[in-house]
């Protein structure tokens, strides 16, 4: 029988339904703005960043976190004291970062928060050294500072032998037409940006995965990969936060950008407006999301419909741009390539990926 993600305990339908709760409670505190000098943009609720409007700027808040990878990372140090915490740190980062430059935002402060089941966690000096090292990279890497954190011992909450990695970032636009707002157009182009990997979504799935394993996280990946299964898992996430200050530096229009993490490629019909986005040159999906597909197994769709599968970003572009676009990214150091057409069909909103038979519809998103 296919896994899926449900099978491994993560049920979207029940997550979204509380965050739409969330967003319809937060709104009525929006009015609070006005006494610090700032507004809400109308759109902001429900997109991966929340902005706060002043005259002359635009401030983006994010809070986010790392999820299960940190089990792998134990699992892997535990069978073979291979250290992938400071991989795990920059993860952490990642997460956050990323989804704050969905907006056009650039981060300035990065928090820490790491809550921990019993404080002797960190008596670990390897495993916290890397820690500590990954997350200052990862902060270097988006350009911003560390500003400070929040070090919980929640005894009874978390396990004693765990650690749960989250954290905040605070991102500015500046001047305010930076932002990106959602001014898609029929037509558009669809830019992907290479993943290293499922990055910091979908773990659960793979963890119940390597559960099924006789050699767990040291089965070799195959498929022309030399890596061991959970060293394929433990890459560190992008940061794609210069593709998004390189098209800013070069004066080049986002219309759209998307974080490509949880509901995989659902997530590219996030934007409210009703588009069709059909991607006419999808890659073949890189040798870690074939041995998921085959070891779980997984139904393909279930695949596209959870994991990254190789795209951890992407963004639409107007078609004169897209060949700018393209160039600014791989100057950055990223892998971006042209991926398909936005399309306008009256109300209809939907993912479709004609070589592979996929199609989701708008009603396999609900994050609004």
């Amino acid at each position: 029988m296919s896994l899926s993600y449900e099978s491994a305990g993560v049920n979207y339908d029940l997550l979204d339904a509380f965050k739409r709760a969330c967003q319809r409670a937060a709104k009525t505190t929006s009015g609070l703005l006005r006494d610090h000098g700032y507004a809400e943009p109308a759109t902001t609720r429900g997109e991966s960043a929340y902005l706060m409007e002043a005259p002359d700027h635009y401030l983006a808040h994010v809070e986010e976190g790392l999820g299960t990878k940190n089990l792998v990372a134990d699992a892997v140090y535990a069978a073979t004291g291979k250290n992938f915490y400071g991989e795990i740190a920059i993860d952490a980062v990642a997460t956050i970062v990323n989804d704050l430059a969905t907006c056009g935002a650039l981060p300035i402060s990065v928090a820490m928060h790491a809550a921990v089941g019993d404080s002797a966690w960190f008596a670990d000096a390897p495993r916290m050294e890397a820690l500590v090292a990954g997350w200052a990279e990862g902060c270097r890497q988006a350009g911003a500072v560390w500003g400070g954190g929040e070090t919980p011992t929640l005894r009874g909450i978390v396990n004693a032998e765990t650690i749960v990695l989250a954290g905040s970032a605070v991102g500015r636009i500046a001047p305010k037409n930076l932002r990106i707002t959602g001014e898609v157009r029929d037509g558009d182009s669809i830019v992907f940006l290479a993943s290293s990997g499922v990055q910091t979504n979908g773990l659960s799935l793979c963890r119940l995965i390597a559960d099924r394993l006789p050699r767990g996280y040291q089965t070799p990946l195959g498929h022309g990969d030399p890596r061991s299964y959970g060293e394929a898992l433990l890459a560190p996430s992008v940061i794609y936060v210069a593709f998004v200050r390189e098209c800013q530096r070069r004066g080049l229009r986002l219309n759209y950008a998307s974080h490509v993490t949880g509901h995989g490629w659902r997530k590219l019909m996030r934007l409210e407006e009703p588009f069709v986005y059909e991607i006419t040159q999808p890659r073949a999906a890189p040798p870690l999301f074939r041995f998921l597909e085959e070891a779980g197994p997984i139904a393909r769709r279930e695949m596209y419909a959870t994991f990254n599968q190789g795209v951890g970003f992407a963004a639409c572009v107007g078609p004169d741009a897209t060949e700018a676009v393209l160039k600014a990214a791989k100057d950055a150091g990223y892998d971006a390539w042209l991926a398909g057409r936005v399309r306008k069909e009256g109300g209809r909103k939907a993912v479709v990926v004609p070589s592979l038979g996929i199609t989701f519809e708008a009603d396999t998103l609900q994050v609004r």
